[in-house]
């Protein structure tokens, strides 16, 4: 490659990176942003709003880039993430953070299909394969240093530079991607789903206000969670019908029609919302609970992203050279239960080297899923639909964070809350809960009897998200038996499905 055509490459390397990176960021600091904006009933939604715009708004994306051009989509794509990312950094309020934090969601859905469109039409295949391994690590990269950074920024600058941090980054991307290529007009004609995004957009917002709200600010059957029960019911049923007549769908249904692609899907959302629990529940423990620094909350739960990563490479490769997939699933749900269980004997007291131990098995597990059900989609999908079928699973797995994250937030929630209550009283707890006063840096300051309420309320909230978390690994364990094992294609063509008894997936996956 030219030098110019690099320089691109790592634009949109620079660009791409920021997705997964601003996430994961957020785990070590969202207990300060509590104690600063307030609004601990609602933090959850921190993490929720991002994901849920992110995830309607990544197939739409793609298809601009078909209508107007890959660059001009793609510098639209960052410019709406800076500005999200920038106006997050200034909120003063918890709803002017989520609010904003739903802006870079938006401009987040195009970042990765963004730069992995720019790459493929800028550079030729045989170059494109080697590109696309340097992408895989992105992920990996984001994992581990997202939560470091984030611990970093946190408590040497401000929680504030986990956003402000993008606008340099993205800047440079931006720059280097208008100075290296050169912009063609578009030819290519398609039709956006728009009422298909919608309408995922809003069973994802009716159900995650269902979880976060139902048993806790309504009663289950108030008139508020019935309505929204039926929004949900309503909006996936009128999707369903749109899926079925739109040209160029988001989710196109044939393909649930073969089971080991349905049930993959399935298990790709079980490990989107466990992951959540090392994301963004376990930094708040080990924070609140255990006393550590933003900075070391980030490195006590590396463990798990370690494991996730390294499996996740392992059983890739181990899959490529036996052609055997339907294993690691099944091993991948029951490491996930068993990791999931051993959170249960956490308490505010454990040893922090052996809490950020067993975050392993858990970690490990989800990457047994992860690795394992792109294999599985991809071997199941006819090679026309291997473009939608790729995206299926970075939607899947987006909808269990977003979805993982309200829910297990409203059982945190609701578990911290009873805990407080019966220990301080309900005027205390709520004073706790609503006015910022649940930081590190406060509980130390409080009397013993405050500082034990609250370590033991903390550490019964992440039990509950550590009991879903088992409760999604068994699920993923029954499930993934069922999925049918076939041989791995050797090649893109649909005669090759069923003809070779092994292949590997080195060049596509690995």
């Amino acid at each position: 490659m030219g030098r110019r055509l690099h320089l691109a490459v790592i634009g949109a390397i620079l660009a791409m990176i920021m997705a997964p990176l601003d996430g994961m960021m957020l785990g070590p600091a969202l207990p300060v942003i509590v104690g600063d904006l307030g609004g601990a009933q609602d933090f959850s939604w921190v993490m929720t709003a991002y994901l849920v715009p992110m995830a309607a708004a990544t197939p739409i994306w793609g298809k601009l880039g078909d209508l107007f051009g890959r660059m001009p989509a793609y510098l639209s794509a960052i410019a709406l993430f800076l500005l999200g990312s920038a106006l997050a950094g200034l909120s003063q309020e918890m709803w002017q953070l989520i609010a904003f934090r739903m802006v870079q969601g938006l401009g987040g859905g195009g970042l990765v299909v963004g730069a992995l469109a720019l790459v493929a039409e800028l550079v030729p295949p045989r170059q494109s394969a080697r590109l696309m391994g340097l992408f895989g690590v992105i992920m990996p990269v984001a994992l581990i240093a997202g939560p470091l950074l984030g611990g970093v920024f946190t408590e040497q600058l401000s929680w504030r530079w986990a956003f402000y941090i993008n606008l340099p980054v993205g800047a440079v991307a931006a720059l280097l991607i208008v100075a290296t290529i050169q912009p063609e007009p578009r030819r290519t004609t398609a039709r956006i789903d728009a009422a298909g995004a919608l309408l995922l957009t809003v069973v994802l917002v009716a159900l995650s206000l269902l979880a976060t709200w139902g048993g806790t600010r309504y009663t289950w059957i108030s008139a508020p969670i019935l309505g929204l029960a039926a929004t949900a019911l309503l909006a996936l049923a009128a999707f369903v019908r749109v899926e079925r007549r739109a040209a160029e769908p988001i989710v196109p249904l044939r393909l649930f029609a073969d089971r080991s692609f349905t049930l993959a899907q399935i298990l790709r959302l079980t490990a989107g919302a466990a992951m959540m629990v090392f994301a963004a529940f376990l930094p708040l423990y080990m924070q609140l609970a255990m006393g550590a620094s933003p900075t070391a909350s980030g490195l006590l739960i590396l463990p798990a992203m370690l494991g996730m990563v390294a499996v996740s490479v392992g059983s890739g490769q181990v899959i490529a050279r036996t052609g055997r997939y339907r294993g690691p699933a099944i091993l991948g749900g029951a490491v996930l239960t068993v990791g999931m269980l051993t959170l249960l004997v956490l308490e505010p007291d454990t040893d922090p080297a052996l809490a950020s131990a067993l975050t392993l098995l858990g970690g490990a597990g989800v990457g047994l899923i992860m690795q394992s059900t792109t294999i599985v989609t991809i071997n199941s999908a006819p090679p026309r639909d291997m473009g939608a079928a790729s995206g299926s699973v970075t939607l899947w797995h987006t909808m269990g964070a977003s979805l993982g994250a309200a829910v297990l937030g409203a059982l945190y929630t609701s578990r911290l809350t009873a805990t407080l209550e019966d220990r301080l009283g309900g005027e205390p707890a709520g004073r706790f809960l609503v006015d910022g006063e649940l930081t590190a840096d406060a509980v130390r300051r409080l009397p013993d009897l405050a500082q034990d309420a609250i370590r033991a309320g903390v550490t019964d909230g992440v039990h509950g998200t550590a009991a879903a978390g088992a409760a999604l690994g068994t699920t993923a364990f029954v499930l993934a038996w069922f999925i049918r094992e076939t041989a791995l294609r050797s090649s893109h063509t649909p005669e090759s499905t069923r003809s070779e008894p092994t292949s590997t997936l080195e060049e596509r996956h690995v």
